[in-house]
């Protein structure tokens, strides 16, 4: 015997309910729908979010704010000391080792963070630097490179 030819016996089945066959069936009439009305209809489905008429939850509350999710530019985090660590002795710190380490994902935009301390003399790129990231680096006698970011912008015609 195999799992496809496993079936219930007879007795343990059960008959559907064959609505709407008349009062003797126990579901004649009004087919277990109630007495008129937009439920008793066929066809006529109400929304998920319908309330029932009062005013829905997404109109009730209040809206404040704006979030820009089409235009947003995100950058991946990487603090000095983390970065220090990964290229202990080298002098200069492209974008191309920093993806090539696995400290940011390839062609994510990187933002150098001042966490942690910096002695040496470094020349460090990446799309952007906090304020107190680039003090540190350039008092330690080092370069700040930022690249610029592509956008998105519409180019207007010069005339």
């Amino acid at each position: 015997m195999k799992l496809h030819e496993l079936y219930p016996f007879p007795e343990e089945r059960q008959n559907r309910k064959r609505l709407g066959r008349g009062r003797a069936t126990g579901q004649g009439c009004t087919a277990g729908k109630g007495n008129k009305g937009q439920n008793a209809r066929a066809g006529v489905s109400e929304r998920p979010w319908f309330e029932g008429g009062q005013m829905p939850l997404a109109r009730r509350l209040p809206k404040r704010g704006f979030k820009n999710f089409k235009f947003k530019v995100v950058y991946q985090p990487l603090n000095i000391e983390r970065l220090l660590a990964a290229f202990e002795g080298q002098a200069s710190i492209s974008l191309d080792d920093i993806y090539a380490r696995g400290l940011a994902l390839p062609g994510a935009l990187v933002k150098i963070l001042s966490q942690g301390e910096i002695s040496t003399a470094i020349t460090v790129e990446a799309h952007r630097f906090s304020a107190k990231a680039a003090e540190k680096i350039t008092n330690a006698g080092g370069k700040v490179v930022t690249l610029g970011v592509a956008t998105e912008e519409a180019e207007t015609p010069s005339e």
